[in-house]
């Protein structure tokens, strides 16, 4: 997979984030909201790893 097409895949899941964290917001989400915060912790987590690799142009 070439540099592009992997930017891409990953600003798309970046683009998921904010969903998440609406997500975390409603108040009768119960027991999953732990499953939604690790997937937020997860989500920052290879988005920072992913711009310590590509540091020359981050995806935020």
């Amino acid at each position: 997979m070439d540099e592009q097409k992997l930017r891409e895949r990953v600003s798309a899941i970046a683009d998921k984030r904010e969903t998440l964290v609406r997500l975390l917001e409603q108040p009768n989400l119960g027991t999953l909201r732990i499953d939604v915060n690790q997937a937020i912790e997860e989500l920052d987590d290879l988005l920072d790893e992913f711009n310590r690799t590509f540091s020359d142009r981050p995806i935020t």
